[in-house]
């Protein structure tokens, strides 16, 4: 397996309040994540970090647990409680928050931890395949049919979440089981990534679009080219 990561401030944004983590294990596997962080200028940044570095350090430190989306869950819960409490006591830090998604990848399969609008795709030759679902307005828009996908792509409100890590003392994950053969792909991103390139762009790019190792530069080339009007964060994985 292989992975390889990028992450920009964009073309319009003074900061870059996107974070992500990968790192190989012991044992062969992969345990990456992406998180968008809120909430001002200094906090969102400040929430993105701290998910980042909570959630790896409490996942590795659990390398001994048998289950792992227990494991899982319990990093992202470590990470939720502490933006959280500083959300709430710390004047410069309110309402900060940050999405999260996180994959633990095998040699057969990965397990998704999802929270908020970042997204995690699967990549084959057969197609592009969006694995997590987003806590967005919008998605729920789309799942009422007051909206199709594409009005969703342009929707004044796309960016307005409806669940973020830090937002609530209780985190709520959505977990997702993916197959993952040989070869295949999984894609990480913020939504500065798939809010302005398109999933056959995506899917071009990472089975037709050159070496693997260029992927990620190559889709923040696509979305720069387009103005990238906020954070851009990709991590490709290849089982």
């Amino acid at each position: 397996m292989q992975i390889w990561g990028i992450t920009h401030r964009g073309a319009v944004r003074q900061q870059n309040q996107d974070a992500y983590a990968t790192q190989k294990m012991e044992d062969g596997r992969i345990i990456a994540l992406v998180c968008d962080g809120m909430g001002g200028a200094r906090a969102g940044n400040v929430a993105s970090a701290m998910a980042v570095d909570l959630f790896m350090k409490r996942f590795m430190e659990q390398e001994k647990e048998s289950n792992d989306q227990e494991r899982m869950q319990s990093a992202a819960a470590l990470a939720n409680q502490e933006i959280f409490r500083r959300a709430t006591t710390e004047e410069e830090c309110t309402g900060m928050g940050t999405t999260l998604v996180a994959a633990l990848v095998g040699k057969e399969e990965a397990l998704i931890l999802n929270e908020g609008d970042s997204r995690a795709y699967h990549i084959s030759q057969a197609g592009i395949v969006l694995v997590t679902r987003d806590h967005s307005l919008v998605e729920d828009m789309v799942e009422r049919g007051e909206l199709t996908r594409e009005e969703a792509r342009n929707h004044p409100h796309k960016n307005l979440i409806t669940r973020a890590l830090g937002a609530e003392p209780i985190l709520l994950t959505d977990c997702f089981r993916q197959p993952l053969k040989q070869g295949e792909y999984l894609l990480l991103c913020s939504d500065g990534l798939s809010n302005v390139v398109t999933e056959q762009e995506i899917l071009y790019e990472v089975i037709h679009g050159g070496e693997d190792e260029t992927c990620c530069q190559r889709l923040l080339d696509i979305a720069m080219h387009r103005g990238a009007p906020d954070n851009v964060t990709a991590v490709l994985i290849q089982g």
